[in-house]
């Protein structure tokens, strides 16, 4: 088998690949927290729109948009192989266990926590960017399709898909899973990928 081939058959191989895209699904993470920290200006949704224009309009971001789905595929992916790998390797569990004593109950449940986020993540893209990208937001029940500076109004899609309480509290747990998933995913990946140091 090829050096490309092990990468995603062993294990220090999956843990490596792992931790690359998951660094970068961090990266992503932080750009898109801080275009939808754009909400609390207090200008009806005006400023968030014009940065999610912005996103949607320039071919750079919509290139890497492919580059940022095939890391996300191959963390998921991934991810579910390492479970597997983890559950065939002790198919029974001991009797009497410590785990608490070797290691956080969600570094114990990174399998349930990403199964959360999948969910999330299918919810989240069925109500904000499938609509954007291809239903088209005149389309959306009760949604002025476009704002005053003649962008899509994605502000107002936001607003009306949370007025639903079932959607807020999927959001609530999302965030949760999220925190404790990258908790143990932040320091596993400078781990595996030798990026430690006794001063920090």
């Amino acid at each position: 088998m090829s050096g490309f081939g092990n990468a995603f058959s062993s294990s220090i191989g999956k843990k490596y690949i792992m931790g690359i895209t998951g660094i970068f699904l961090i990266l992503f993470l932080m750009v898109h927290c801080f275009i939808n920290s754009m909400i609390f200006f207090n200008d009806g949704g005006l400023t968030f729109n014009e940065f999610a224009h912005f996103m949607s309009s320039n071919w750079i971001i919509r290139a890497g948009e492919i580059v940022l789905f095939l890391g996300l595929i191959m963390h998921i992916v991934q991810g579910l192989r390492l479970w597997i790998q983890n559950r065939k390797a002790r198919p029974i569990r001991y009797a009497v266990t410590n785990g608490n004593a070797n290691s956080k109950w969600y570094s114990r449940s990174m399998g349930l926590l990403g199964t959360l986020l999948l969910i999330f993540l299918i919810v989240h893209l069925s109500n904000f960017w499938i609509v954007s990208r291809f239903s088209g937001i005149e389309n959306y029940d009760g949604v002025k399709g476009l704002d005053v500076n003649g962008h899509e109004n994605l502000y107002f899609i936001m607003h009306a898909v949370f007025q639903n309480p079932l959607i807020v509290i999927l959001y609530v747990l999302a965030m949760v899973s999220l925190c404790y998933h990258l908790l143990h995913g932040f320091a596993s990946a400078f781990q595996t990928l030798g990026w430690n140091h006794a001063k920090y």
